[in-house]
């Protein structure tokens, strides 16, 4: 465990914050990012910290508060903001109350803020309060974890911290935790810190520096018993086998999504495939560890108190491999509904979707399950988290759980109930999206428009370069990804499918968009260069189209193929015979996987955009090749083309990347039921209506 404290980097967080919040509070949130940037420590918005100050309230009048962790702040990105201020005065005289439902405790703790606009402070801020030290530290570290999920949890707190750190049995967070832990140590006021078993650690001192390095030695003392056990570790797994494991990873992906889509559950997966995970993954007592819970009731709110073993068949066979997906899925089902329906006890709470959030594959890795790339990170990094902190456990003497009917306490929360049903969607989350010439300005407008109806994007191209310039104009995003592909090339279009499903799950939405052009009367057309565009506008969107149609009927659960055609299909151009009929000929190719794949539950539509000079300040490659020549045949600058091409439409329209990806937006979203389709976006070009 690392003490990360640097007196001169708490200076300059005073010299940062200091001037307009207080020392107090600067202070305060450097070393609450101490604790956030450690993963050992406190993972993903877990943990909390506080500090007791004085505050001018509105009528000018010096108030004793707590700044407390506001709800949906992480402690590594924390600013001062981050810690609301609550009046101290009202807060403990709560401790008068003889109970309090954790509706009414938000609802007094949002009147005692000083700033109503401030976010709820934490579910544990009562807890931060009533302690009477000015500073308060609070994490869920893992080897204090190890030392508290045991049958002799106790003894095993003393050897490793010492008489001076006491413990409290496990209480759900809250009004009643609170009122718990106030009065163990009005019991011990000797106490140093304090360890809620199955929880965390809470540890306090008058400056920050004392309260965090107090947690930090007492972190580093559990680290030292747990190393000072005989233990025994998993096996170490050959570099073949961990080979083997990450190939397979992106075809286990797509059949574990689809069947998590089939099952009603509209979600991308985050895998893992490490070494070191897939030696847990592979030892013996894997489903013993599973069984034990969460080492830490926080994350079932994240990860579900279970996570899900699936073992699939290690020869790579499609079908047998969904098959014992779907047994695994349906017993993990039915064992949730078990649950809910044993501690709902007529409560009145709304079940929620009975389908894990992390599932473990031996032979192939971890998988966590989110409705977009954040949440499934998060399951993902909890549930590695957890089995490496299990297997140490065990390997010091066995790891014990909290019963199923505390881990239904926290899952079915009251307060997570009634966020229920209040956020809606939007109509492509937990969409996968793979677009080929990703890096051109229709590709970046089409990546655009996917990314704001909810999907994921992979930008493809073969120009690394470009791809790079392409990522940074749609922005950063943890939906987006870049991968590299020659579209011409059977093989480097199957790695490029697989590579977008190890990281996200799958393919839904597939836009064959990778297009070039050459400019020639037919009677001058070198056939190498016939060859070449019919090689990247034909045969790579048949590629593509091929690929997609594999990967789209591995998953089971339909999905949609938009490609991008051309105005020219309809209305052909002199010098452009190469071009034209290369389109032509994906578009065909469209109208008859459209007639093939309907029964797959698969959509296949074409969009014909008409000159698309630019996204942003992304250039069209294929108009900087041919574009000179076009003004030249038209008497024109080339400056002056797009002005030209605006002023033939019937709309006097400038079409960009983003009207095309808003065509793709609208037949991925299925809002009608159409295939085989053609939409124009060109302004309106009467002579190359569809027809």
């Amino acid at each position: 465990m690392r003490d990360r404290y640097d007196a001169e980097a708490a200076q300059q967080a005073v010299a940062q914050w200091g001037a307009a919040v207080g020392e107090a509070l600067a202070l305060r949130t450097y070393t609450s990012r101490l604790l956030g940037a450690d993963p050992a420590l406190v993972l993903h918005g877990g943990g909390n910290t506080s500090v007791k100050l004085r505050r001018t309230d509105v009528y000018g009048d010096e108030v004793d508060v707590c700044c407390v962790k506001g709800s949906g702040w992480d402690l590594a990105t924390i600013e001062p903001k981050g810690h609301p201020a609550v009046r101290l005065d009202g807060a403990r005289r709560l401790l008068e109350v003889p109970n309090l439902s954790d509706e009414d405790m938000v609802s007094t703790l949002r009147s005692l803020l000083l700033d109503q606009e401030a976010p709820n402070p934490s579910i544990e801020a009562l807890l931060h309060a009533f302690l009477p030290a000015t500073f308060v530290d609070h994490s869920h570290a893992d080897a204090i974890l190890v030392l508290t999920n045991h049958a002799d949890a106790r003894s095993r707190v003393a050897a490793a911290l010492g008489p001076d750190v006491v413990c409290l049995d496990y209480v759900k967070p809250g009004f009643d935790l609170a009122v718990a832990a106030a009065a163990l140590l009005r019991a011990n006021p000797r106490a140093r810190a304090m360890v809620l078993l199955s929880h965390g650690l809470f540890t306090w001192g008058e400056t920050a520096e004392e309260s965090y390095r107090t947690h930090i030695a007492l972190v580093q003392a559990a680290e030292d018993w747990i190393a000072r056990q005989p233990a025994s570790r998993p096996a170490a797994l050959d570099d073949a086998v961990v080979a083997a494991a990450q190939r397979r990873v992106g075809r286990v992906a797509a059949a574990l999504r689809g069947t998590l889509v089939r099952g009603g559950l509209r979600a991308l997966l985050d895998a893992r495939t490490d070494p070191e995970l897939l030696a847990l993954l592979a030892d013996p007592r894997l489903d013993r560890w599973v069984e034990a819970g969460p080492i830490t009731p926080d994350h079932v709110i994240r990860t579900k108190p279970l996570a899900c073993v699936a073992r699939v068949p290690n020869d790579g066979d499609d079908e047998a491999t969904r098959v014992a997906l779907e047994d695994a899925l349906d017993r993990y089902r039915q064992a949730y509904v078990r649950y809910f329906e044993a501690h709902v006890a007529g409560r009145g709470l709304v079940a929620l979707d009975p389908l894990p959030r992390v599932v473990l594959v031996p032979g192939v890795g971890l998988f966590g399950v989110g409705s977009n790339p954040a949440a499934a990170g998060i399951a993902a990094d909890i549930g590695v988290r957890t089995l490496a902190v299990k297997a140490t456990a065990d390997a010091v003497g066995g790891f014990v759980g909290l019963p199923p009917s505390d881990l239904f306490e926290v899952e079915y929360w009251s307060l997570e109930q009634a966020k229920l049903g209040k956020s809606k969607p939007k109509p492509l989350e937990g969409k996968v999206a793979l677009i080929t010439g990703g890096a051109g300005a229709i590709g970046v407008g089409i990546a655009g428009q996917l990314l704001a109806a909810g999907a994921v994007v992979a930008l493809a191209d073969q120009d690394a370069l470009a791809l790079a310039r392409a990522e940074r104009a749609v922005g950063p995003s943890k939906g987006l990804m870049t991968v590299h592909v020659d579209v011409t090339s059977p093989e480097a279009t199957a790695a490029a499918f697989d590579t977008v499903a190890a990281k996200f799950g799958g393919v839904d939405i597939v836009v064959p968009n990778a297009g070039i052009a050459h400019v020639a009367p037919v009677i001058e057309l070198d056939a190498d260069a016939w060859r070449r565009v019919l090689d990247v506008n034909a045969s790579g969107v048949f590629l593509t189209t091929r690929e997609a149609a594999r990967w789209l009927t591995l998953q089971g659960c339909g999905g949609d193929i938009v490609i991008i055609s051309s105005k020219n299909v309809f209305g052909p151009g002199e010098g452009f015979g190469a071009y034209s009929a290369s389109k032509a000929a994906a578009h065909q190719l469209g109208r008859v996987a459209a007639l093939e794949l309907a029964q797959h539950g698969i959509r296949v539509n074409m969009v014909n955009p008409d000159a698309v000079f630019a996204q942003g300040a992304i250039p069209s490659g294929l108009w900087a090749a041919v574009g000179p020549d076009r003004a030249r045949v038209r008497g024109l600058r080339a400056e002056d083309l797009p002005a030209f091409y605006r002023e033939r439409n019937l709309l006097r329209a400038e079409v960009t990347g983003a009207h095309v990806g808003a065509a793709v937006v609208f037949f991925a979203s299925g809002v009608t039921p159409t295939t085989g389709a053609a939409l124009p976006v060109d302004g309106g070009v009467a002579t190359a209506f569809p027809r």
